[in-house]
């Protein structure tokens, strides 16, 4: 396919990383969003998301509002609308906070998207958000120590470089996707900020979804439709040259 040669010609990694890419791409069509199951975790998150889902729905007739936790504007799309999961259980719209739940000790965070259409619930995992938090304080306190200097390696994509942990002087704990299981690489801006690519899950979804996406859309909603999770630290991507392009905020809007 060639979003697979794109791949391999932007990285540089030749002969290696055809078989990366390749196994990658196996493993990834295999158990992409698999039905029996919540795509990177057990039937339990699935039936905890049915449950809040419930719950919301129950919550907004009986109220005409929605069980969020309020946020500032500059908090990112699928970081945003948090539920109030006490609030829910409280009013009785909710027995109990389910044991995925970050409230109840499991590794998930409950938001909601397309809250002024359509309300949704969706899962953020906190693992592998505090994971990104931690790098970004290391990115941080290296700026603060080097003249706002980032420790950038080879640029994935415009405005976007690969972080160079021999420069940065620490150990890049490996995060796995919530959707294939595969390593995410760790990214920075020219800001600053600290992201992780979802290139190759995107482009698996779309090769399975079958479809040529317009040129504004928003690539990370393939992931979405398909999955309880939503990408964690995540770029918005773009549709260019038959491939996903991680863009930045003031391209994307």
């Amino acid at each position: 396919m060639e979003w697979k040669r794109i791949f391999k010609a932007r990285t540089g990694r030749r002969a290696a990383s055809a078989a990366i890419l390749t196994a990658a791409a196996l493993t990834l069509s295999g158990c992409l969003y698999p039905e029996e199951q919540t795509p990177g975790d057990s039937s339990s998150a699935r039936q905890a998301v049915l449950i809040v889902q419930d719950a919301v729905k129950q919550y907004q007739e009986g109220t005409g509002l929605l069980p969020i936790v309020s946020a500032d504007e500059t908090v990112p799309k699928y970081e945003k609308f948090k539920i109030d999961l006490a609030k829910l259980k409280r009013m009785n719209y909710l027995g109990s906070i389910p044991k995925v739940a970050f409230e109840n000790g499991g590794k998930d965070q409950f938001l909601l998207i397309n809250e002024e259409t359509n309300p949704e619930v969706k899962l953020l995992d906190i693992v592998i958000y505090q994971q990104a938090a931690d790098i970004q304080k290391k990115v941080d306190a290296y700026m603060d120590s080097h003249g706002g200097d980032i420790p950038a390696g080879e640029e994935r994509y415009p405005g976007f470089w690969a972080l160079d942990s021999g420069e940065l002087g620490a150990k890049l704990d490996e995060s796995q996707s919530m959707y294939s299981g595969q390593s995410l690489e760790y990214m920075v801006d020219e800001q600053g900020e600290v992201y992780l690519d979802y290139a190759l899950d995107i482009a698996t979804a779309i090769d399975k979804a079958g479809k040529s996406p317009a040129a504004d859309e928003d690539l990370r909603e393939y992931l979405v439709s398909e999955s309880y999770y939503v990408p964690v630290k995540s770029p918005e991507y773009r549709w260019k040259d038959e491939q996903p392009l991680a863009v930045s905020s003031s391209i994307a809007s």
